[in-house]
């Protein structure tokens, strides 16, 4: 009965249209804020940071680009890898130090002009100037949207995937003629702490992630509802109703990209520079990266912020979760007793449909209570089952346990595109229109 507003009063337009009207969930933003940037940065540990936090921040980062540009713009696009590429590979020039020179021969004598030689940067301005090398590229790909759309322009966007990856194979300025052609970021500090490197804290990579993520979400937010976020939809919704309106389809669709591919740039430099410390091309930005993020974008929500964050997370958490539940283990009963009793509820609540459903063809009066003596022997059972489980884990070869998380996330792909096209942050906001109004039926 919390979950209401009912005393609420609007007094003006921004009030009516803020980004959370009740009350409640204002509050629960701003205590989830506090608790991820004053308690949580004391107790993160190695494992903690390298296996949750950080990928969880850079690929939402990389989730909410990719959305603007095909969950708001309806623009669709492969070539997310290729375009942290370009993010991680400028960073990287930055923060070892720009330099832009070439032999000049005069009179028989070679001379060596300089162009350009920028010292090094700290990590926040080449991380920035990193994204905006990417907006630069994104903008050079998206000219093909003005005149293809759909299919043709996601193998527009494939080819610049292979084509961005071939050329820092090749180019050996971008990685400063290493002989293995791999990048490594060099040490970094930050007000007088290292945060990248070796040598970088927990605390310290989880609070520059966090930090990026969090003032870079809040802007990708504010933008999507205002001007340019409403002439992404209607180009989305229909470009040519849009034209007519005076929505100028060049300057949108370029602007999407552009800004899809600053929020994806800035997610490869923080991959390469904070969470992996180095990168080569064909294993760290491959067509894999592009389908992953992709996939967190459809099983989180199209044209959803808060279905990136929801996405990023799902696949990030996907792999520790079956490891420790079919493998090693959660080894902590706190853990373990409510992730048991969630899996028993939920297959309880699928024994529940299935019996009721059968039901229905045999004995349509014994439908709901068969199916409730169902389902509640299922959920008890479930749950001590899994309960047991997730403490001392399955015992189950590792291999297994990563075709499990494979079948999941293509069962979930196929499920969303069918049952709820919007993903997991659809059914969240019919949750809360539930609650809203329960117990009341209207």
């Amino acid at each position: 009965m919390f979950y209401r507003e009912a005393g609420e009063f609007k007094t003006s337009y921004a009030a009516d249209h803020a980004t959370f009207p009740i009350r409640f969930d204002f509050w629960r933003f701003w205590i989830i804020v506090a608790l991820a940037f004053l308690v949580v940065p004391f107790l993160v540990t190695d494992y903690w940071e390298k296996a949750v936090f950080l990928p969880f921040f850079v690929y939402a980062l990389a989730a909410i680009g990719l959305n603007i540009l095909t969950g708001y713009c309806g623009q669709v696009s492969l070539g997310t890898g290729g375009f942290m590429a370009v993010g991680a590979y400028g960073c990287y020039k930055f923060m070892t130090g720009l330099d832009i020179k070439w032999d000049r021969e005069v009179d028989g004598q070679v001379t060596e002009v300089v162009l350009i030689d920028l010292p090094g940067l700290d990590i926040v301005s080449s991380t920035i100037l990193g994204g905006l090398c990417a907006a630069l590229v994104g903008v050079l790909f998206g000219l093909p949207s003005l005149r293809i759309k759909g299919f043709y322009l996601a193998v527009a966007t494939l080819a610049a995937q292979f084509f961005l990856v071939w050329l820092f194979n090749k180019w050996s300025w971008a990685y400063n003629h290493s002989a293995t052609g791999q990048i490594t970021a060099p040490e970094s500090f930050l007000f007088g702490v290292a945060v990248t490197g070796p040598n970088a804290p927990p605390w310290a990579t989880y609070l520059l992630c966090l930090g990026f993520l969090f003032v870079f979400g809040w802007a990708a937010r504010n933008l999507v509802r205002g001007r340019t976020g409403r002439s992404w939809m209607a180009i989305r919704d229909m470009d040519i109703a849009a034209e007519i309106i005076g929505v100028n389809p060049l300057l949108t669709k370029l602007s999407a990209f552009a800004v899809s591919s600053f929020f994806i740039g800035m997610a490869g430099a923080l991959y390469f520079a904070v969470w992996q410390g180095a990168a080569e091309p064909t294993e760290a930005f491959g067509i894999d990266q592009s389908f992953e993020v992709l996939f967190m974008v459809i099983i989180g929500g199209l044209g959803s912020i808060f279905g990136s964050l929801v996405g990023a997370a799902f696949i990030v958490l996907l792999p520790v979760f079956f490891k420790n539940l079919m493998v090693t283990g959660f080894g902590a009963w706190i853990v373990a007793v409510p992730l048991g009793i969630i899996i028993g509820v939920a297959l309880g609540a699928l024994a529940f449909q299935l019996v009721a459903w059968a039901l229905r063809r045999i004995a349509p009066g014994a439908a709901t209570r068969g199916g409730a003596i169902a389902g509640l022997a299922v959920a008890a059972a479930g749950s001590i089952y899994f309960a047991g489980a997730a403490h001392s884990g399955l015992g189950w070869p590792t291999d297994i346990a990563e075709h499990m998380q494979i079948i999941t996330v293509g069962g979930l792909i196929i499920f969303f595109l069918i049952k709820e096209p919007h993903g997991i942050a659809a059914l969240w906001r019919t949750t809360k229109e539930r609650l809203r109004l329960w117990p009341f039926p209207h």
